[in-house]
């Protein structure tokens, strides 16, 4: 897979792949550890009450309860990298309420506008910037909540996992005809059904149109959709057809392509709780795109949706958002 092809604007996976190769890895760690711990909820400072006034106690409290957590909920930024020779080109966070039962998964544009060490910048510069702890301090700041977890995955580990898993029957929803010999890129499937290897898969799940402008008339939205069930495909794939012969293959892939600060333990009773989720129904797991509207040369995210978005889906807090948590640039 050449460097031009995975920076391509047009061509670059979207989130929900990653989540893909997140949730299946998991899973299939979970198998692997006999001692389970439920994750632990992100440090919350508390502040020292016998050194503040009476007017700053009060003041005090007032922050403790605008973040006091939700039991059982957990946000993770999970973002693609190719080589090392870019920014991050895919970042999605992701809620987990492992109360409700849900899954919730944001897609951050690459292109959002972001104040870095005192600049504005695209938002995937942070990855080049300070690596993924500066993405989540950047990511944060801009949503007003935290982020628990990390984890970094090579976008290669996306044709790696449909390949371990034994390839995907899939509908191919639209006649697919594209040419790009710079990057000696050809796409050709016919509509239908076809059996796809994780070469395959990924020119499928990245087609945007055809040679003539034809294809999906709606580039971005069609993609979109055609992912989201490409990723249902495979998650039904890693249900019915789990093997522990592969479980070492598993393993490699999750070695070679994933970095992350959560624990085995972590990744163990999440990978669980997810499965759970995925197995009752595919519903409990959602996706969207941050709200937002492009301005050249940034996309700017639209506050009121956004925080419309982060209070339904994002937010680990018992209390509500509030513009002033937000922080974005203008």
């Amino acid at each position: 897979m050449s460097k031009k092809f995975l920076q391509s604007r047009e061509d670059r996976i979207d989130f929900l792949l990653l989540l893909v190769l997140f949730a299946l890895i998991a899973c299939i760690v979970s198998l692997l550890i006999s001692h389970i711990k439920p994750t632990q909820k992100a440090d919350i400072p508390i502040v020292s009450e016998d050194l503040l006034s009476e007017e700053d106690q009060a003041a005090a409290e007032a922050l403790r309860s605008h973040r006091e957590r939700k039991d059982g909920f957990y946000t993770i930024l999970i973002s693609g990298v190719d080589d090392g020779n870019g920014g991050s080109d895919t970042n999605i966070l992701v809620a987990v309420d492992t109360v409700s039962g849900h899954v919730y998964g944001a897609s951050i544009p690459r292109d959002s506008k972001a104040i870095i060490n005192g600049k504005a910048h695209k938002i995937n510069y942070a990855y080049n910037s300070g690596g993924m702890s500066k993405l989540s301090e950047v990511v944060s700041d801009q949503l007003g909540i935290p982020v628990d977890y990390t984890v970094l995955i090579n976008l290669k580990g996306f044709q790696a996992l449909v390949d371990a898993i034994g390839g995907i029957d899939f509908y191919v929803p639209v006649d697919m005809d594209y040419d790009d010999p710079v990057q000696n890129l050809e796409i050709h499937f016919s509509k239908g059904t076809q059996h796809l290897n994780g070469s395959q898969a990924l020119k499928v799940v990245r087609f945007r149109h055809n040679n003539d402008g034809t294809g999906y008339g709606s580039e971005d939205i069609g993609r979109m959709e055609t992912q989201q069930k490409f990723l249902k495909a495979v998650v039904k794939k890693m249900i019915s057809s789990f093997s522990v012969s592969k479980i070492d293959d598993y393993a490699k892939l999750f070695n070679a392509y994933v970095e992350t600060d959560l624990t085995a333990g972590n990744i163990a009773w999440l990978g669980g709780e997810v499965f759970a989720m995925a197995v009752k129904s595919m519903d409990n797991i959602e996706f969207s795109t941050l709200p937002n509207q492009w301005k050249s040369p940034y996309i700017y995210l639209k506050q009121d949706e956004l925080l419309d978005l982060v209070n339904t889906h994002l937010n680990p807090y018992v209390e509500d958002r509030v513009a002033e948590d937000l922080n974005l640039p203008q």
